[in-house]
């Protein structure tokens, strides 16, 4: 069950199936700023090679110094690129957004988007997921590989860093092999939140579903679980969690949002939202819900403006933040750097 302490998690996908990307990013900062003032946990922004539209983990390091509490979540495909990169860049946007970053782990599976970078030719999901969830376990090797205090910055001897508080990360997966450390210091979250989406863009076989589940128990922190009715998301939310305990992992993790289809074409649609979320999360079928808006430019301030102040009257969402960074509004602890840990047991 949802802890009873904690309301569900809210968070909003800012594109939308059908709806062009846009290319200017004052579009992208109006909407998050707008989920920001509904004290929605983080937003998402989907990508994929070859796809339309700019970067989405460029457009959101682009946004957050517009924007000051909102969680940044761009999806960040595994395949066809490096960790290390990968894990640099989302490491940058914990960064300049003071804390606000997560990652949504994707993956490749088309030979179209292979010849796009030609590096290696497409591969199955049985294949690339088990990689995905090889990069999201060095990504945290990587953040980790810094310990929190590494930095000295003393001018007088000209030392910028403790060497002894450097660690080589030293992993060697299917497809790669990374040494480390990172360049980056460790980010101010420790490391970023990361997410995978269990059912993928259509669910079914073809998309690996088991796969993408593996990786979630393992290393996500929040899942999503695409469903139509509470039923389906209680069961992939009990699935998820007995993978999780399989893998070893404390109870209670990761987060599963039921991520659901939203159009509010009227007042009276923003009403039945709040109803719904609320019905949902009390039967104990999800930890929060992440709503993905046909049209995020109409249906966002109908949210907002409407479900909003449902939810709030009936003690479901925030009328404040009350930490800043994107793993205090999900009621996530900052991990230590497992090789800070190792140093201090080894004393």
């Amino acid at each position: 069950m949802p802890e009873p302490h904690h309301p569900p998690r809210l968070a909003v996908a800012l594109d939308a199936p059908g709806v062009p990307p846009r290319h200017d990013a004052a579009h992208y900062t109006a909407l998050a700023r707008l989920a920001e003032h509904g004290t929605l946990d983080f937003v998402t922004l989907g990508d994929r090679f070859g796809g339309p539209g700019p970067d989405a983990l460029a457009v959101l390091a682009r946004i957050a110094p517009d924007t000051e509490r909102i969680g940044l979540v761009p999806t960040v495909t595994t395949t066809h690129t490096e960790p290390f990169h990968v894990s640099t860049a989302v490491a940058t946007l914990d960064w300049v957004s003071r804390g606000r970053a997560g990652w949504t782990v994707e993956v490749s599976t088309t030979e179209a988007e292979a010849a796009l970078v030609g590096l290696r030719k497409a591969a199955p999901p049985a294949e690339v997921w088990p990689e995905a969830g090889e990069v999201a376990d060095v990504a945290g090797r990587l953040w980790d590989s810094w310990e929190d205090d590494a930095e000295i910055r003393d001018r007088a001897t000209g030392r910028f860093v403790d060497r002894a508080k450097l660690h080589h990360v030293d992993f060697t997966g299917r497809t790669f092999s990374v040494r480390g450390p990172s360049i980056v210091p460790r980010p101010p979250q420790g490391r970023p939140v990361t997410v995978v989406d269990v059912t993928g863009e259509t669910g079914g076989p073809d998309r690996g579903p088991s796969a993408r589940r593996e990786v979630a128990a393992a290393r996500a922190d929040v899942a999503l679980v695409r469903a139509e009715d509470p039923q389906t998301a209680g069961a992939a939310r009990a699935d998820l969690l007995a993978r999780a305990r399989a893998h070893g992992r404390a109870p209670g993790g990761p987060l599963v949002l039921a991520s659901l289809p939203v159009e509010l074409e009227s007042s009276g649609d923003a009403a039945g939202l709040a109803d719904l979320l609320g019905d949902w999360f009390a039967q104990g079928v999800a930890d929060g819900f992440h709503l993905r808006l046909a049209d995020p430019v109409r249906d966002l301030p109908r949210l907002v403006e409407g479900t909003v102040p449902l939810l709030r009257e009936r003690g479901l969402l925030r009328r404040s933040y009350e930490g800043t960074t994107l793993r205090e509004h999900l009621g996530l602890p900052r991990p230590a750097s497992i090789y800070a840990l190792a140093r201090e047991a080894a004393r």
